[in-house]
């Protein structure tokens, strides 16, 4: 009888859960995106908003919400019910790398969303200056060795995955340079260009304009294997085995959505990625489209977070 009674209980959970995945959304469902309009994952979200808008006969609407790297759009969307209205379009940098750079976080990764579809991953470009002498990947490593804590590079700040990442090459190849952090690509891209430093880790979005006019030399990638944009380019990985930084984008929710409005709202992720209109918009862009289901997802925002966690302490960064 027990048995019974327990088996009715799961069955009419289950069907409570279908009942409210059949009729959401009935509203206006808010993405938050912890950056201003324009940025990576701003762009990412408006394109994924307007086809969840079509595929689900509701509005999608976006809501920036800038600050702390994605610290603050993070915090605010874990205060909010878990019912599918208000999603988070979150980031490596707020999700994997937030977690050790701050001594106190509003918001734990793992315990406090519900992580829905990954989505997008963009390779970091190596690049040097044209007027420099190094010309590719082993130019660099043999330059840095001949002459060790004497090439700058640099990133757009202490803490940013460009940072982040450069560490850890520097670590497992054993390479000693010296950072030169700067506020942002609009600061790094124009200092890189006159000439103020020899290397820079940066977006494919800051780079490639100068790359293809031929003012910055691409010497490598940062994702795990070679990029298909430029399949002759080496990936670090080449150097360093499992090196892989870059940057990802994901849906999430706050933590105890239900799991039939994670399955629904993952099915049309998946769908609105695969859509001819949809992957157009990223034709010219740095990102890489991989969707990822729930569970998939969810181990990798666990693989991140102990990524990031030993780049971080190679980085000697500091929380703050």
């Amino acid at each position: 009888m027990i048995h019974f009674k327990r088996f009715v209980q799961i069955a009419l959970f289950c069907l409570a859960g279908c009942a409210v995945a059949q009729d959401y959304p009935n509203r206006t469902v808010r993405i938050l995106v912890g950056y201003v309009a324009g940025g990576s994952p701003d762009f990412v979200a408006r394109a994924l908003a307007q086809k969840l808008t079509d595929l689900l006969n509701q509005p999608f609407v976006i809501e920036n919400k800038p600050g702390g790297g994605g610290v603050t759009a993070t915090a605010q969307i874990v205060k909010f019910p878990a019912d599918g209205y208000t999603l988070l379009m979150g980031d490596t940098s707020q999700l994997g790398i937030a977690p050790y750079i701050f001594k106190t976080l509003p918001y734990d990764t793992l315990k406090d969303l519900t992580p829905i579809a990954g989505l997008t991953s963009e390779p970091l470009m190596l690049v040097s200056s044209s007027k420099s002498n190094i010309k590719s990947l082993a130019d660099l490593i043999q330059m840095i060795k001949v002459n060790p804590g004497k090439i700058n590079y640099g990133s757009s700040g202490v803490g940013s995955i460009h940072h982040i990442a450069m560490e850890s090459f520097k670590a497992d190849a054993g390479l000693d340079m010296v950072h030169i952090p700067y506020k942002g690509s609009g600061q790094s891209v124009p200092a890189i260009l006159a000439g103020d430093v020899p290397i820079l880790v940066t977006a494919y979005t800051a780079s490639a304009p100068h790359i293809k006019a031929g003012t910055l030399n691409l010497l490598a990638v940062t994702s795990g294997k070679r990029w298909s944009r430029f399949p002759d380019i080496p990936s670090v990985a080449e150097i360093v085995k499992d090196f892989d930084f870059s940057a990802e984008t994901g849906v999430l929710a706050p933590a105890g959505l239900p799991p039939a409005i994670t399955n629904k709202l993952a099915q049309a992720i998946k769908q609105a990625s695969e859509s001819a209109d949809f992957l157009s918009k990223f034709k010219e862009t740095g990102f890489t489209i991989g969707f990822m289901n729930p569970a998939e997802y969810t181990e990798q925002v666990k693989k991140n977070l102990r990524k990031y966690e030993r780049a971080v302490a190679l980085a000697k960064i500091q929380p703050e």
